[in-house]
C-alpha cells in the first residue's frame, strides 16, 4: 500500500470558465491532510463552483485536481467512496423518515455493502444524534436536524475527508451550535474536514487553515496563525499631555502615530515592552489613564485584501 501524500486536496492552476466570463480563475490550494481547512470568501467568490469541481460534478475548464493523491476527473472513482460531501443544502424526501432516506440513499450507491446497509444508517445516525428522531418524518426535522442528516448521509461509509459547503447557513443558534459540535467531534477523530464559509466567526471557531477566495481567486492561504501574523500589532494609548508623550514615544522608537478621539494610535513590534513605556511616560509625570496592545485581527486582514467585509455574528 502506498503512502499517503501530505495533502487531502491539491489544485494547481484550477479554472471554471462560463463563456468569457471565468467564476475561478486559476487557484492552487494545499489542504493538508488531517486539518479542518477554511475555504473563506463572501457569497458569490466562486467557493461553490470550486467544490463542485473537486468532487467531479462540475468540468474544470483548465488546472489540475488531486483529491486524497488520486487525479479528479480520471481517478473520481477510487477517491469519492473515500471522500463524504455537504454541498448546497441536505435534499431529502419530506415524507419519508430520516432513517428511511438514508436507506434510500445508500441502495443507490453502488460502492456500498448491502449487508451492512442497516447497522451503518443506525450507526451514523447515533453519531450525529438523531437516533431519537430516525423514525420522524424529514419534514417536522427543523433545519438543524436536516443538516446534521446531511451530515449523516455523508458519514454512511469511513471517510477520510469532509466537504461541508455552508454547514450552518440558515440555521438558528442553536441548530449552529449542534453542527459546529458535531465537526469539532469529526476532525477530533482525524477526518480531513474542508469548510466552506462567508462566516469569519465559524472559521475563527472551527479551522486551523484557511483559504481566503474574492472573485474567483485565492488572495491569501495558510494556518490561521501565519495569516495572523500579516496584520500590524498596535499601541493604543490615552494620556493627559499629548504633545509631550509623542516625544517620549519617539525616543523609543516609536513613530507614525495617528490620534482617534482621545487615543493615540502607534504601529508597534509584537514583543514590546508596554511596563517599559508605561514606566518612562510616568517617570516624566505624564497621567496614563489607558495603555495596551491591539493584535491584528483576521477581520481586518480579510477586509484589506478582499475590500469587502465578512459576517462575524455568531
Amino acid at each position: 500500500m502506498s503512502e499517503k501524500g501530505q495533502w487531502a486536496i491539491e489544485t494547481n492552476g484550477l479554472t471554471k470558465a462560463f463563456g468569457d466570463q471565468k467564476a475561478v480563475h486559476g487557484i492552487s490550494l494545499a489542504v493538508p491532510r488531517g486539518s479542518v481547512f477554511g475555504f473563506l470568501g463572501p457569497n458569490g467568490s466562486g467557493k461553490t463552483t470550486t467544490i463542485r469541481m473537486l468532487l467531479g460534478l462540475a468540468e474544470a475548464t483548465d488546472g489540475e485536481i488531486k483529491l486524497l493523491d488520486h487525479q479528479i476527473p480520471k481517478e473520481l472513482q477510487v477517491a469519492l467512496p473515500k471522500v463524504g460531501a455537504l454541498v448546497e443544502g441536505p435534499a431529502f424526501y419530506p415524507y419519508m423518515s430520516g432513517r428511511n432516506n438514508l436507506i434510500r440513499i445508500d441502495s443507490a450507491d453502488r460502492f456500498s455493502d448491502p449487508s451492512t446497509r442497516k447497522a451503518r444508517v443506525d450507526a451514523a445516525l447515533e453519531r450525529v444524534g438523531l437516533s431519537n428522531a430516525a423514525k420522524k418524518k424529514v419534514h417536522a426535522y427543523s433545519l438543524g436536524m436536516k443538516q446534521r442528516l446531511g451530515l449523516a448521509n455523508a458519514l454512511l461509509k469511513p471517510r477520510e475527508l469532509l466537504v461541508l459547503d455552508e454547514p450552518t447557513n440558515g440555521l438558528d443558534p442553536q441548530g449552529t451550535r449542534e453542527v459546529r459540535n458535531l465537526i469539532r467531534s469529526l476532525a477530533a477523530e482525524g477526518i480531513t474536514i474542508f469548510l466552506s464559509s462567508h462566516l469569519l466567526t465559524e472559521i475563527e471557531q472551527l479551522c486551523d487553515h484557511v483559504a481566503v477566495m474574492s472573485a474567483g481567486k485565492i488572495l491569501a492561504q495558510g494556518s490561521l496563525a501565519e495569516l495572523r501574523s500579516h496584520g500590524q500589532t498596535r499601541l493604543i494609548l490615552r494620556v493627559d499631555k499629548i504633545d509631550e508623550a509623542v516625544d517620549i514615544l519617539k525616543t523609543q522608537g516609536i513613530g507614525k502615530i495617528k490620534f482617534s478621539k482621545e487615543n493615540m494610535i502607534a504601529p508597534v513590534a509584537e514583543d514590546i515592552d508596554v511596563a517599559k513605556i508605561n514606566e518612562v511616560l510616568v517617570k516624566k509625570k505624564i497621567k496614563v489613564s489607558e495603555i495596551r496592545l491591539e493584535h491584528p485581527s483576521l477581520e481586518e486582514y480579510f477586509v484589506d485584501l478582499t475590500g469587502e467585509g465578512f459576517e462575524v455574528v455568531r
